[in-house]
């Protein structure tokens, strides 16, 4: 499983080119805040349509201007942790944990809680989480719905030197143990060099 996007998009004055040519593990787009990282992500999700090019993953077309293919974000599979976790406040843990479920998911609740570490927050409010517990949880939502594959956006950001250390030995469980393609966002090179396999420079 892999990634292989070519995709061309302009926002405003801002004209967004990437190409990532196929290969497994995590594939990092790195650059300055506002080069049009997170515009990717979002037209792998289906959220942004770029104005030409492809996106696949795995070998399955999910994007095709020539070709006239565009399936709806639904239908994409993607597991998308955006930079904020956007945790239901009026929810527990446990509730947004489960939020989305899918049985016979690849991972089952009881893994995903036992490789997140997070039993002991699952009764507690959003609200009372740190940004690294929240963070958790937030990972662990989108591995529940079955992903084909993962999307993370600035992962770290906001999080204290102690809570990056414990998110970046998540992101290594991850990358190691389940599998999944993952594209990430980042704009510190340590963390690219220390999570890609493969780094996609942008604004350089």
């Amino acid at each position: 499983m892999s990634f292989d996007i070519d995709v061309r998009r302009t926002l405003g004055e801002t004209e967004i080119a990437c190409r990532v040519e196929p290969g497994a593990g995590v594939t990092v787009l790195f650059g300055p805040s506002g080069a049009g990282k997170s515009s990717v992500l979002n037209m792998v999700a289906g959220l942004l349509r770029p104005d030409s090019g492809h996106i696949r993953v795995g070998g399955h077309t999910l994007f095709d201007a020539a070709a006239g293919v565009d399936r709806k974000p639904e239908a994409r599979r993607a597991g998308y942790v955006f930079q904020e976790p956007r945790l239901f406040p009026h929810l527990r843990a446990r509730a947004n944990l489960l939020y989305g479920w899918r049985k016979g998911a690849a991972v089952d609740v009881d893994g995903v809680i036992d490789l997140l570490g997070i039993a002991h927050l699952l009764d507690r409010w959003p609200r009372t989480l740190s940004g690294g517990e929240a963070k958790r949880v937030a990972i662990g939502r989108a591995l529940l719905t079955d992903p084909a594959f993962l999307l993370l956006d600035e992962p770290l950001a906001s999080l204290d030197r102690a809570r990056r250390e414990e998110i970046l030995a998540l992101l290594e469980r991850l990358r190691d143990g389940i599998g999944l393609p993952i594209l990430l966002v980042t704009h510190d090179r340590a963390e690219a060099e220390r999570l890609g396999d493969r780094i996609v420079a942008f604004g350089e």
